[in-house]
């Protein structure tokens, strides 16, 4: 229920005054109107080498030169650092599995909330394969993985923080990316998030080239 009831501003408009509302109420509305959003199964390990396993889903990629990912990582409730971010600040490090449908079950495990020091990928019979610029594993059933490098954190208030991370390796199955680095989204296959508990898969696609100056001039 809204803290302000919303009013139409104009026919077939309904607004909401962010301010005037609770976090959770904003929270719906942004994951139901954002999507699909991209999920990043990441890994990452502790100052022990234990390694831990966590959806996100508020998930993006920002920037091709330097290569960065974003992550969302929200806080508990009681306001500590949930693993991710607490590992992600002890070692520096961590590595985005992308996740497919075939991949959704064992991301679906990895989201219980387990007691600390459990090995979530074991729970969910992921495989784990050692990371190569960073300690952090990739997960074989995974069809892409990015290694990445800790760039900046941005605290943005109480509830959760922005991780900013520097892809420095990838990880590609076999028969996803053709000699002129061209991803067949087919083959990854990815799945996103929806509204809550929802996903989407990426099957249903089409293209929509952007039209230069001319072209557009000349529908007219």
């Amino acid at each position: 229920m809204t803290t302000q009831s919303p009013h139409a501003e104009k026919p077939g408009t309904v607004t909401f005054d962010f301010a005037a509302l609770s976090g959770r109420e904003r929270y719906k509305l942004l994951i139901g109107a954002v999507v699909p959003r991209p999920i990043a199964l990441v890994t990452s390990v502790d100052a022990q080498g234990r390694v831990n396993a966590a959806p996100f889903s508020f998930f993006n990629c920002l920037s091709a030169d330097p290569a960065i990912l974003a992550l969302g990582v929200e806080y508990r409730p009681s306001g500590a650092q949930k693993d991710t971010g607490r590992n992600i600040r002890e070692t520096l490090a961590f590595t985005v599995n992308i996740v497919s449908e075939a991949l959704l079950e064992g991301m679906n495990i990895c989201a219980v909330p387990f007691p600390p020091g459990t090995d979530e990928l074991a729970e969910a019979g992921l495989t784990a394969r050692p990371g190569v610029r960073v300690p952090c594993p990739w997960i074989a059933e995974a069809p892409a993985a990015f290694e990445c490098r800790h760039h900046t954190t941005l605290g943005i208030g109480n509830s959760r923080e922005i991780i900013l991370g520097e892809v420095l390796y990838a990880h590609f199955r076999e028969g996803i990316v053709d000699d002129r680095l061209h991803v067949d989204p087919a083959a990854l296959d990815a799945v996103g998030r929806m509204g809550g508990h929802g996903y989407a898969t990426t099957r249903e696609r089409f293209d929509l080239p952007t039209m230069t100056l001319e072209e557009f001039t000349a529908r007219r």
